[in-house]
């Protein structure tokens, strides 16, 4: 049971705010994110369910913000899943959980790396021309990152002088999570994302990191032979469970 990776990742990507209600974390980010918008059933809740995903979806509603819950193989209680999808709840964004020991992981070739160990704005004016955000997606952004606590590797690659690549590593119990991997559309294909997170790992076992984990969607075909060229191997799925609902102004 892989809940300690949970916990890295919650510490990794935090919220604006957060509760917990009867074992369950729920987090809001003013829509910034399904994994900081989110439901984690984390332990089993002594109270009835039904009433549970009821107040879950008052509070979200009190938010303006769908109900999200995101679900892995250790989600409590199990019959939860199921029951959300009677509820209506459909399916979305199947994920992959990938791990790799960093013992024998490949050194990065000579590169230009601006890295940064904290978040700071020419970083994040870079990833979001790379990703193309708008203002108020940028705004929240750069709220989240920075009420990040473990320590931090904001990386920006470049080639002949131009942005080709960034993304972050935050390090916490020998772990480096890989988060916000972007390389720019006209440099996609050159290795240069391969060497933006050999990069970012190169810094974490300079700090210590024994392990890396990463969260990649199923469908992202060319992440997923990335990371599967850097040796990273599924160690659990999490997908979400979404309800669209009509929020009171």
């Amino acid at each position: 049971m892989h809940v300690n990776v949970e916990e890295l990742s919650i510490n990794a990507w935090p919220a604006l705010e957060t509760m917990i209600d009867d074992g369950w974390l729920l987090r809001f980010a003013d829509g910034y994110t399904k994994r900081a918008n989110s439901v984690y059933p984390l332990y089993p809740p002594a109270g009835d369910l039904e009433q549970k995903i009821a107040a879950c979806e008052r509070h979200y509603g009190s938010k303006k913000l769908p109900t999200i819950f995101k679900m892995t193989p250790y989600s409590q209680p199990a019959k939860l899943d199921a029951l959300l999808e009677e509820r209506g709840y459909k399916l979305f964004a199947d994920t992959s959980v990938q791990m790799v020991s960093l013992a024998a992981m490949t050194a990065p070739a000579m590169h230009t790396v601006q890295i940064y160990e904290e978040c700071a704005d020419e970083w994040v004016d870079v990833f979001c021309r790379l990703s193309e955000k708008d203002e108020r997606e940028k705004q929240t952004m750069t709220q989240t990152l920075r009420k990040i606590i473990p320590a931090c590797c904001y990386a920006v690659l470049y080639a002949e002088g131009e942005v080709v690549a960034c993304g972050i590593g935050v390090l916490e119990r020998e772990h480096i999570g890989l988060y916000d991997i972007v390389t720019a559309p006209s440099h996609r294909k050159r290795g240069y994302g391969e060497q933006l997170v050999l990069n970012i790992l190169q810094w974490g076992i300079e700090r210590g990191a024994k392990h890396s984990y990463l969260q990649v969607v199923v469908d992202n075909i060319p992440a997923l032979r990335l990371y599967e060229k850097l040796g990273y191997q599924e160690i659990y799925p999490y997908w979400y469970r979404i309800k669209e609902q009509e929020c009171s102004t």
